[in-house]
């Protein structure tokens, strides 16, 4: 009598994925911790809501008015002057009143291109002392 050899198939020739399970939870994880303690890192301005007095309200305060309008004009004492000339007319009102600073206002709808130009000008005319405002014209 011939004997029959038992054949065993075993099913466990598939790829084990608890292992990979386990690295991505722990990855998980990982991100979720450290996205809790990384700060953005940045400048808030709110120029948009804002609003100070204007021009003369400046003066009485003392200090050089520069207004930026939302066509790119840029006016100094209320004179409009090119953007290029307000270094000089900082200087100039500077030199005759040395412990006013300057206040720049905006308006809401401003250029920003135009807001750095006017800020690199006055900081160019040695004015030290200045201020940011909005308005809501």
């Amino acid at each position: 009598m011939r004997m029959r050899r038992q054949v065993h198939h075993d099913d466990s020739t598939g790829i084990d994925l608890a292992p990979m399970l386990d690295f991505v939870l722990n990855l998980l994880i990982f991100f979720i911790i450290t996205a809790v303690f990384v700060k953005e890192v940045g400048l808030d301005v709110a120029r948009h809501g804002g609003a100070t007095g204007g021009p003369s309200s400046e003066k009485e305060t003392g200090s050089i008015s520069v207004v930026i309008r939302e066509n790119g004009e840029v006016v100094v004492d209320d004179r409009i002057v090119d953007v290029r000339a307000v270094r000089a007319n900082v200087e100039r009102l500077h030199a005759q009143k040395p412990d006013w600073g300057v206040m720049i206002t905006a308006e809401q709808e401003a250029q920003s291109a135009v807001l750095v130009q006017v800020i690199d000008q006055v900081h160019e005319g040695g004015v030290e002392n200045v201020s940011f405002g909005t308005s809501s014209r």
